[in-house]
């Protein structure tokens, strides 16, 4: 049987203040199957945004293992971790954070700098990515040029630049009008459904994760649920942890 994409197996991670220690988690342990979309959700200071890093390779466990693809990353370089950040992993934020000076394309197309890949191949690979996320007609504009929504389907097409196996977004809709919000979530679905991309969406907001096919509800550092998007689950009612 094949190894899940992503496993945390026991996970702590604590942080020290001028306080003492604080744990953030609690002895964490989820697992995550290709191609599976999910949303990990939990209020401010549940600790979904410290599973976020750690899963995004952005920070490490304290104690307890985290492996992607059935490597502990523990053991690997630093070198190894910048490369499975920049290509296995593929990160979409709330603030979109694409650099202003460059174009959508450009844009797109950074990661692919980091990678090596030749100006043509990265140049044909970003259009097509534009493309695939229905603004293949706006090569040329700058962010300062585009809608919310449109910049926002920029920062999804980067992220998919170097065929991560898992894209992870933080609050993917929360600079966005409902409408839409809609239509990237739509998008999101799209990607899992069409091209087989797993995805994990981190979010304070039931309506975002109840579109989504699973839900680990994170709370006090640990995980209070984890299943279908069920109402008990969604908003968190004592119920949803039987």
């Amino acid at each position: 049987m094949p190894a899940p994409l992503l496993a945390l197996i026991d996970v702590v991670k604590d942080y020290a203040s001028e306080a003492g220690t604080f744990r953030a988690l609690h002895g964490v342990s989820i697992s995550v199957e290709k191609g599976e979309f999910l949303s990990i959700m939990g209020p401010s200071g549940s600790g979904k945004s410290t599973l976020m890093n750690i899963i995004g390779c952005l920070d490490t466990p304290t104690t307890g293992r985290y492996l992607f693809d059935g490597t502990d990353t523990a053991t690997l370089s630093e070198a190894a971790l910048a490369k499975l950040r920049n290509a296995g992993i593929g990160f979409v934020f709330q603030q979109f954070n694409l650099l202003p000076r460059l174009t959508a394309l450009a844009n797109v197309a950074l990661p692919m700098v980091y990678s090596g890949v030749a100006r043509r191949d990265r140049d044909t690979r970003a259009q097509a990515l534009l493309a695939s996320v229905g603004i293949g007609d706006k090569p040329r504009s700058r962010p300062s040029q585009l809608s919310g929504g449109q910049q926002q389907r920029v920062a999804v097409a980067r992220s998919l630049a170097n065929n991560p196996e898992l894209l992870l977004a933080d609050e993917p809709t929360g600079a966005l009008d409902t409408k839409t919000g809609i239509e990237v979530l739509a998008l999101f679905r799209a990607l899992n459904e069409d091209k087989g991309v797993t995805v994990i969406i981190v979010t304070h907001d039931p309506e975002v994760a109840r579109a989504t096919n699973r839900v680990v509800r994170i709370q006090d550092g640990r995980v209070f649920y984890d299943g279908p998007p069920t109402e008990a689950a969604l908003y968190g009612h004592a119920e949803a942890a039987a």
